[in-house]
């Protein structure tokens, strides 16, 4: 059911992004894990979590299994669905945004157009793409919830890496391979480029 917005008019507060910015010390923005599954999006997602809030950086997680919890739980896993699951996660991503916090976001999100979409409505300057790279006959190895398994003996329907595809991202602003950097270095790796691009000091 679509509802129409014509009647609604965004109200413009007194303290914008840019007075939280200032106050915060740091940029506000959207870093996008993006890798197979059990490629270690979350893992890193949530370490480096952990590193910007013992540094004083405002900080939030997103994550795809809590996610489909709560505000996603009525969308399934079909292309049209997961396109929906990935346009609710970006208009929450803005608020975070403009709410001053730098927004860790993981999740699979398989398809470039729907990546692309993700950029293009938060902001290319306000997004880093981070390919979690890894082989799937690892991230099936390594795989903790033992979905790859029931993908493949049919209980999981349109599971990525096994029934449904995973379209790698063309031009990732960082690539980080999980089969070849310990969690503690790809992290770093992370947070070197946070660095490099100004969003923290």
């Amino acid at each position: 059911m679509k509802f129409s917005n014509n009647n609604t008019i965004p109200y413009k507060g007194f303290v914008s992004r840019e007075d939280r910015n200032k106050s915060y010390g740091h940029k506000s923005g959207v870093i996008w894990f993006t890798g197979l599954p059990a490629s270690g999006k979350s893992t890193i997602a949530h370490t480096l979590e952990k590193v910007l809030f013992d540094h004083g950086i405002k900080v939030y997680i997103l994550d795809g299994d809590n996610i489909r919890r709560g505000l996603n739980a009525d969308l399934g896993f079909s292309p049209d669905e997961r396109r929906e699951n990935l346009r609710r996660i970006s208009e929450v991503a803005k608020l975070f945004v403009d709410a001053g916090i730098i927004l860790l976001a993981a999740f699979v999100s398989p398809y470039r157009k729907d990546r692309e979409f993700i950029k293009e409505k938060i902001g290319k300057e306000d997004f880093i793409e981070v390919y979690v790279k890894c082989p799937v006959d690892i991230c099936e190895k390594r795989d903790p919830k033992g979905m790859y398994l029931k993908a493949k003996s049919g209980i999981i329907k349109n599971y990525t890496g096994v029934s449904a595809p995973y379209e790698e991202p063309e031009s990732p602003d960082l690539v980080v391979e999980t089969d070849k950097l310990s969690i503690k270095e790809a992290v770093q790796k992370v947070l070197n480029y946070l660095r490099e691009k100004g969003w923290i000091k």
